[in-house]
């Protein structure tokens, strides 16, 4: 495969990654926007609390999601170790998220609900730029490549010493032998 269609490929298959997350993120972002205003409109809880338990329910729907139809195909021995990271960088996520609700809430005192939603969304936004680098760098780990064979691995070599090979052959010079 030449070098442009190589990287064609990775980029379909990153395309493809990007899609099935941003699905599996539309299915978590509604989660997390119903369950913010339920609590939001029927507790007493504050705007910030609230968005906290609603970032956690979404996070646990986002990780059935994620393991078993965005990263299915990723390595799949370490269960606990992966988990223990999704939930870290989840919860790093969700400071992120969050942090930005409470910026607007408590610093700038924008806590209408309208306020709230747009915050809430704009927190989203910058925490799932995050959240893909982490979860597909650290947590959900590609299987390493399958060793090519010698056959295959030689065949470039062949090719570019076949590209090197002079056309003519030249005839040794009798004087200087």
């Amino acid at each position: 495969m030449s070098e442009r269609g190589a990287l064609r490929a990775r980029l379909d298959l990153l395309a493809r990654e990007v899609a099935k997350f941003g699905a599996v993120g539309a299915v978590g972002l509604l989660v997390n926007i119903a369950v913010f205003n339920l609590l939001r409109h029927t507790t007493d809880l504050q705007v910030v609390r609230a968005s906290v338990l609603a970032t956690f329910v979404a996070i646990l729907c986002n990780y059935v999601g994620f393991r078993y139809w965005t990263y299915r195909d990723r390595d799949k021995t370490g269960r606990t170790r992966e988990l223990t990271l999704f939930l870290l960088f989840s919860a790093a996520g969700a400071v992120i998220e969050n942090g930005v609700l409470y910026l607007a809430t408590y610093g700038f005192d924008w806590n209408s609900p309208v306020q709230s939603n747009v915050f809430k969304i704009l927190g989203i936004g910058i925490a799932t730029l995050f959240r893909f680098w982490s979860y597909r760098t650290w947590v959900f780990k590609a299987l390493p490549a399958e060793p090519t064979p010698p056959e295959e691995a030689a065949r470039p070599a062949e090719r570019f010493l076949e590209q090197r090979r002079p056309t003519e052959t030249v005839e040794p010079d009798p004087v200087r032998n």
